[in-house]
């Protein structure tokens, strides 16, 4: 897709998401077979439901009706929410991932590092990284500066705040 293009169809439907309330997070043109697919993913810091989403995909369907954002020929919007092992890519993912395991790619040969973040300010973030065999956890404080890549990892096994504390 076209930076143009995508920057028309964000000029376009950003307006349309908050005004739900919600965050454009996404929005990606693809192809499959023959047909043109318009992905856009939302989220809040609540998150976002299935009520949330068929109201958003009828908005955005109807506004993407009355013009020709996406040209001519036939098109599937697909709207949806970032999913459980999401990317962090903006100030936001990560206050909306406090509490939650996150696997983090370093900076300059940094290497990775698996850590559950316990606060978010404007520098960085708190974390507690678990501790190996048995040991206890650690702290450790890390810069946004020494991020390259975050993703939320999922949890089987966790146990709830609630189960722990009782």
């Amino acid at each position: 897709m076209s930076t143009t293009q995508s920057e028309r169809l964000r000029q376009l439907l950003e307006p349309l998401v908050t005004s739900q309330d919600l965050d454009l997070e996404e929005i990606e043109v693809a192809s499959v077979g023959r047909k043109r697919v318009l992905r856009v993913v939302i989220d809040s810091e609540d998150g976002v439901d299935l009520d949330a989403i068929a109201e958003v995909s009828r908005v955005l369907s109807a506004k993407l009706d009355e013009t020709d954002a996406m040209g001519e020929g036939e098109y599937d919007l697909e709207v949806g929410s970032p999913g459980a092992e999401r990317a962090l890519t903006e100030h936001r993912h990560y206050e909306r991932a406090v509490d939650r395991l996150v696997k983090f790619q370093l900076t300059e040969g940094g290497g990775e590092l698996t850590a559950r973040i316990l606060t978010v300010d404007d520098e960085g973030l708190d974390l507690e990284v678990p501790g190996v065999k048995g040991r206890k956890p650690t702290s450790r404080r890390l810069a946004f500066d020494e991020i390259d890549k975050a993703r939320v990892q999922v949890e089987f096994n966790r146990k709830d705040k609630k189960e722990e504390e009782a």
